[in-house]
């Protein structure tokens, strides 16, 4: 009796080490956002071993696609099975994954033309500073990458492009790289129209882009990714001409697929991988 005793506690320890070791994923995390005057959703994977030790990780900033929210990583993106999978195989380093929820009251990552909703500037001023504060997450430029489908495929480029201090990595996958529903029925002066397709615009950006943020930008490593029968297929050529013409090193990639969330599955444990070359410097 004391045998099997002992082995009965050794299966319960072993299945409770097991249990703490998984990762997790909460879908509908909020904070209270002063420049969007309203409450905030994001989605959150913390890698296995989180609660278990007090390592900090790399994150991963990960942007939905329009008609979807924060939960659509998770929900057809399978971005748990991926990244424990990817993690468990040492194809990638055990990061934080955070997904933000762009699609309640405006749709999109863009400050509004006019002004009356300011999402990017409530990324960069609030989103990673919160996240910052209550994750065990490292701060530096060289653990943070950003990376979306579609409309945040979008979000991903112009945020590198906008602020390449702050990203080591940025991964466009089938980036649509207009905004053209910020300026339906807007409000905005025809200035204010005018700033913002600049603002918003790649061949602006990079036209009269300062030689010190130009050098900023060529430290982003860059991974674009598109399918063959994607509609956005030319847009993303497009920007990958750009980049070689101006020599902005980044890897482009246009594989069988289309407008997918099959093409997006198959993309994502490359997109782990691709930052984590940054992250623990392979």
């Amino acid at each position: 009796m004391k045998m099997k005793s002992i082995l009965t506690t050794i299966v319960l320890l072993s299945c409770i080490t097991m249990y703490a070791q998984e990762s997790q994923v909460f879908e509908t995390r909020t904070l209270t956002s002063r420049i969007l005057k309203m409450e905030r959703k994001y989605a959150i994977y913390l890698p296995p071993n989180y609660n278990s030790t007090d390592l900090s990780y790399p994150v991963l900033y990960l942007l939905h696609g329009s008609g979807d929210d924060q939960t659509g990583w998770v929900q057809f993106g399978q971005v748990q099975h991926i990244a424990d999978k990817a993690i468990s195989e040492g194809k990638c380093a055990p990061m934080i994954i955070v997904m933000p929820d762009a699609n309640t009251k405006v749709k999109g990552y863009f400050n509004h033309p006019d002004g009356s909703f300011n999402y990017e500037d409530f990324f960069f001023q609030e989103l990673i500073p919160h996240i910052e504060k209550t994750c065990r997450v490292r701060s530096d430029r060289r653990y943070r990458a950003v990376s979306g489908l579609s409309m945040g495929g979008g979000g991903t480029i112009y945020y590198a492009l906008h602020h390449p201090e702050m990203f080591a990595v940025a991964a466009p996958l089938s980036a649509a790289t207009g905004s053209a529903w910020l300026l339906k029925d807007s409000k905005a002066s025809d200035k204010q129209l005018s700033e913002y397709a600049q603002k918003y615009s790649v061949d602006s950006i990079i036209a009269n882009v300062t030689p010190e943020d130009m050098a900023k930008l060529k430290q982003v490593r860059w991974y674009v990714s598109v399918g063959d029968d994607d509609f956005l297929y030319r847009d993303n050529s497009e920007l990958h001409i750009l980049f070689r013409n101006k020599q902005i090193p980044h890897e482009y990639r246009v594989k069988d697929g289309g407008h997918t969330w099959t093409y997006w599955r198959m993309e994502l444990p490359l997109v782990l991988e691709f930052a984590s070359k940054s992250f623990t410097q392979f």
